[in-house]
């Protein structure tokens, strides 16, 4: 058996002879993510952005199911498709303000109105990274009052 152990990305020669730069790494954009997180709730500073984004995207992740699952995971950096993919669907789907309390009870010394915070200054950022298509459906499949969190005004019919 073969083990392959990188030394160093390739790089792909263009035509001429003149290297082409490298693909980013997804880890770059796991860092863009935790950067736009940074700047929308102007988090003093990167480890504190990053230890709200899996908290807020771990209590996200057992509310989204089927397709919209799957697409949300594949659209994400690839840390965050983890933390994503790694819960386990709830029985019980949350309105907006137990979900906000949820997240408020997995942050030390957050309240109400400091979860809220966080949780928009995440999934604000959303729309961003994944797409609007993409959020439009995982809000469908959430009750009324999350398209606020994700930073969009709430509709509803007429």
């Amino acid at each position: 058996m073969t083990t392959l152990t990188p030394q160093k990305p390739a790089t792909i020669k263009q035509a001429g002879g003149i290297p082409a730069p490298a693909a980013a790494p997804r880890n770059d954009s796991w860092h863009r993510l935790i950067d736009a997180v940074r700047e929308s709730g102007q988090y003093p500073t990167r480890s504190e952005a990053e230890s709200v984004t899996r908290v807020v995207l771990s209590a996200l992740g057992g509310h989204v199911v089927g397709d919209e699952r799957v697409d949300l995971a594949r659209a994400l950096p690839e840390e965050a498709a983890r933390v994503i993919a790694s819960q386990i669907p709830v029985n019980r789907r949350l309105t907006a303000a137990e979900f906000v309390d949820s997240v408020a009870a997995r942050i030390e010394g957050a309240t109400p109105a400091t979860a809220r915070w966080d949780v928009s200054s995440v999934l604000s950022v959303l729309p961003d990274v994944v797409g609007d298509a993409l959020v439009t459906r995982v809000l469908a499949q959430l009750p009324p009052g999350y398209a606020l969190l994700f930073g969009r005004a709430e509709l509803s019919p007429a």
